[in-house]
């Protein structure tokens, strides 16, 4: 084949793709996991403050959520599949230093704190990072809990890794690992709703106060991204009655 022909070939296949990119929020591929209140499936209907807030800032943008659009898939797959793209968004994401350059970023969402927790009467007293070592730590795989552990130094065959938060707070109940690191409210709600005594279980140590955020792969159009941003500024600025917006609505309609 001539250097020509193969020349021309590149150049309509990069036109392919070029014409391909999303032209609108609605267009883009949306993945989640199971991590209440913020995103969740019940009734095979998808609630959750980040969910209500994506579909009120869409409303606002003129555009709407396909169903087929959002995702729910367990988070391993999820984050790899955000990294990779093409034109995805992944929710609710903790916006971290070590994840900055691997996505857009819209939001925040709402403030977040990923906790250790133990069992009630462990007499765990954990002072500062360097004694984290001295424990079995529950995390899901890429989730916040286990980069922000291994950021910390702690060595990986301390980390015991699970798909999901049931999985972790099973063992954690059953003293196969002393301690689980996760996002506090999601932690609690995932413990109220297994049936065992909230009581049983304590927070012991605040690995990072932060953020969630809409984390969109690098190759999204930054027009759409300005484009939510600014409908999700809007919602938490624009007040509609009784001295409340929207966003506070959103958020109360989950506590």
């Amino acid at each position: 084949m001539r250097i020509k022909q193969v020349v021309m070939i590149c150049l309509g296949i990069a036109a392919l793709i070029f014409n391909a990119r999303a032209n609108s929020l609605s267009e883009l591929e949306y993945l989640t996991e199971s991590y209440p209140p913020y995103n969740y499936q019940e009734e095979g209907e998808l609630k959750g403050i980040s969910v209500d807030l994506l579909r009120a800032a869409l409303a606002r943008a003129g555009e709407g959520l396909p169903r087929d659009n959002i995702q729910l898939l367990p988070w391993p797959r999820a984050y790899k599949m955000a990294l990779a793209g093409p034109e995805r968004v992944l929710f609710s994401t903790t916006r971290t230093q070590l994840r900055e350059d691997s996505f857009h970023w819209v939001g925040p969402i709402i403030e977040t704190q990923v906790v250790l927790l133990a069992r009630s009467g462990s007499e765990i007293n954990i002072q500062s990072i360097d004694e984290l070592s001295n424990y079995s730590i529950g995390a899901i795989k890429d989730d916040i809990g286990e980069q922000l552990l291994l950021s910390f130094g702690v060595p990986a065959k301390r980390i015991k890794r699970a798909h999901s938060a049931n999985s972790l707070l099973k063992m954690l109940n059953k003293g196969r690992i002393q301690l689980w690191a996760y996002e506090e409210n999601v932690a609690s709600w995932n413990i109220h709703n297994s049936g065992l005594d909230p009581s049983l279980f304590e927070s012991v140590f605040t690995l990072q106060e932060s953020e969630l955020y809409y984390a969109f792969s690098k190759d999204t159009d930054p027009e759409l991204i300005k484009k939510l941003q600014l409908s999700i500024d809007e919602i938490k600025s624009e007040f509609i009655g009784d001295g409340h917006n929207l966003y506070e609505q959103i958020i109360s309609k989950y506590r």
